[in-house]
């Protein structure tokens, strides 16, 4: 899968819980999101891909990708 898409996908998980208040609870929220519905391949690239840089990811997205690895 193209890393394009799963930027796209991490910040439409991230739009999702921006609604929660606790920031906390948003980025758990999308932390546990990936870790259930996304394989082991697809969660190595993103993590990688936020180490590199990021760019593209929004803040949630990049807080909870943070967590995984």
């Amino acid at each position: 899968m193209k890393i394009e898409r799963l930027i796209q996908m991490a910040n439409d998980i991230s739009n999702f819980f921006n609604a929660e208040s606790d920031k906390e609870i948003a980025i758990e929220g999308v932390r546990n999101h990936i870790l259930r519905a996304w394989e082991p391949r697809m969660r190595q690239a993103i993590i990688a891909y936020c180490q590199e840089n990021g760019t593209g990811l929004s803040d949630l997205a990049k807080a909870a990708v943070s967590k995984l690895g």
